[in-house]
């Protein structure tokens, strides 16, 4: 296991009186990739900043390899950085822009050639050093935004949604990339980013954030298949999230049966709330079904078919490769080990229910509806 590179211990930030980070503990480790993953406003960039030297915190330390570092400046830090917009210098070429802080430093010309063309053939940029940085694509200038950061040799680097610019086939050529590159140099990378595809497919550990707190950490396995709340649940991929109780170990009841699942140590007729992923519920004939809805809606997504199922007013969704026609009635069969058990939570009630997927969404899209109208007026 590597040794602990940066710790944060206590950290709390609020700007204008708005806490946006509360009591934070976080720990990186060396040569790690490590994605600070949530939505708008749940503190990642903050976290990032803070680690970066750009914001002080208002409370708790922040230590490089047991220092405290909380008080340093950006530039005494062993840190860069790339953010979402590369600041590349529009009057110098790719190679000048890269070598840029190499000269600052005034190491010598041999050794500044070497180590910029060990960086472009680092990136994919192989031939690129006399070309303006304004005529390169959006992939090819976060490249040379990585390569100046990384020909410092930083012992970290942090980048805040470097790919959000990028179209989708480009950001998922440039994921690729980056885990790449970052297994070659063995820096430990701090990557912000919301998009939950971008975190489960090139971390080590993801630290899941919301409401300037820290939900879950952990790798993106056990992120995917034990969401400890209903947040990380629904944030993480899809997922129904049914109101339970947990009648004793190994049984739990939901929609008016008992099932069979894994988990334990649950008190004895304790609420909880219950996940079931759609990709982990089998769609069978009505009557063998554990479960039994009315499929209201059917879509085509290319692998399966995405079902949205009406159960006691609740809706599923179900992914499956068996085409099912609106208005079917079927029967759902669910594994053990497909039924996940979640403690209630502050979020608990909040999603897991796809209602929003059906005729809700349609009411709230027909500018005729009274709410729609409302909601308008609302937004003048």
């Amino acid at each position: 296991m590597s040794q602990k590179l940066i710790e944060l211990k206590g950290v709390s930030k609020s700007f204008d009186g708005e806490q946006v980070l509360n009591n934070i503990h976080l720990y990186i480790r060396d040569k790690e990739f490590i994605t600070l993953l949530g939505p708008s406003g749940c503190g990642k960039t903050t976290t990032l900043r803070l680690i970066g030297g750009f914001e002080t915190p208002d409370e708790g330390e922040i230590f490089f390899e047991g220092r405290p570092m909380t008080d340093l400046p950006p530039y005494k830090r062993p840190v860069n950085t790339v953010f979402q917009r590369y600041a590349l210098f529009p009057h110098l070429n790719v190679f000048d822009n890269i070598a840029f802080a190499l000269k600052l430093r005034h190491v010598p010309k041999e050794e500044i050639d070497e180590q910029v063309h060990e960086m472009l053939r680092l990136v994919s940029l192989r031939g690129f050093g006399d070309k303006n940085v304004a005529t390169l694509s959006g992939g090819q200038q976060q490249r040379v935004a990585i390569a100046r950061a990384l020909i410092n040799r930083p012992r970290v680097l942090l980048l805040d949604e470097p790919l959000g610019a990028l179209d989708l086939k480009l950001r998922k050529d440039m994921q690729n990339e980056l885990k790449n590159i970052q297994r070659q140099t063995g820096i430990t990378f701090v990557y912000v980013t919301h998009d939950q595809e971008e975190a489960l497919s090139m971390s080590d550990t993801i630290v899941v954030m919301e409401g300037g707190r820290i939900q879950q950490i952990g790798t993106p396995t056990d992120i995917y298949n034990e969401p400890e709340n209903a947040f990380v649940a629904d944030f993480i991929g899809e997922s129904n999230i049914i109101d339970g109780v947990m009648k004793e170990d190994l049984k739990v009841n939901f929609d008016g049966r008992d099932f069979v699942c894994l988990d334990r140590g649950f008190g004895e007729n304790e609420p909880v709330d219950v996940v079931i992923r759609p990709e982990d519920v089998d769609v069978v004939e009505p009557e063998r079904g554990m479960l039994r809805g009315i499929a209201t809606s059917v879509t085509f997504k290319g692998v399966h078919w995405e079902i949205i199922v009406d159960i006691n007013n609740f809706k599923w969704m179900i992914q499956t490769t068996d085409y099912v026609s609106p208005g079917q009635e079927i029967g759902l069969y669910i594994e053990p080990d497909a039924i996940h058990i979640m403690k209630k939570s502050e979020f608990s009630g909040m999603f897991g229910d796809y209602s929003s997927f059906s005729d809700e969404l349609d009411e709230l899209s027909d500018p005729d509806t009274p709410q729609a109208e409302a909601e308008s007026d609302d937004q003048t």
